[in-house]
């Protein structure tokens, strides 16, 4: 009974704040988890940031709807469903992700709601629960899951704590440093093998 949890933005799919950051030239929106551990202070900045821009939640989704999994996500997603129960736990937003999850053939995704004026101004958000990561994490090990995890941020890295493996994919070196207990990959291939050793079982 093993489960497979996976950060979203930065392991599967390009990070959306970035790529939207890009599209519009507002440059302050680049900042993303890897910057600002504490996720409730980079929010509000980001909100701030579209109220004075007049950036709505239909300018994001333009830029979303013309994103795409990061080469070998598909792949390497059938592979994680084939040998384990996979979870997508992130901390973006179902207005975000919907178009993201279809070209990664659905996924079961644990994430947050936005609040949304009819103008389309984005004017709050909703944790679906503090630190849901870790939360998700210990939920599974009460109902007799093993877990192994991986992410790239500041914001996974109680998740990695939580669970009885966690791996770092792609992170940037200040995470790397900060947390040098976690395996650290850069490819499909490697997350794969570190995945392999954290397993119970021989997965091919």
């Amino acid at each position: 009974m093993e489960l497979v949890c996976l950060d979203l933005e930065g392991v599967l799919v390009p990070e959306i704040w970035i790529n939207v950051a890009k599209r519009t030239g507002i440059k302050e929106l680049e900042a993303t988890t890897r910057d600002i551990p504490d996720y409730d202070v980079l929010m509000k900045q980001r909100l701030a940031i579209c109220k004075e821009h007049k950036l709505g939640l239909p300018d994001i989704q333009a830029v979303i709807a013309d994103m795409g999994p990061i080469p070998g996500a598909y792949e390497f997603l059938a592979w994680v469903r084939e040998h384990f129960q996979l979870i997508i736990l992130s901390d973006t937003f179902y207005e975000f992700a919907h178009p993201l999850m279809r070209q990664l053939d659905w996924p079961t995704l644990f994430c947050h709601k936005l609040e949304v004026a009819a103008d389309g101004t984005i004017t709050d958000y909703k944790l679906r629960q503090p630190d849901q990561k870790r939360a998700a994490i210990k939920a599974f090990h009460s109902l007799n899951y093993r877990c192994i995890a991986a992410g790239d941020s500041y914001n996974d890295t109680n998740m990695l704590g939580e669970a009885e493996q966690g791996i770092l994919f792609d992170a940037p070196e200040n995470v790397i440093r900060e947390f040098p207990q976690f395996p650290v990959t850069t490819t499909y291939e490697e997350l794969k093998a570190e995945i392999r050793k954290a397993s119970l079982r021989q997965i091919p």
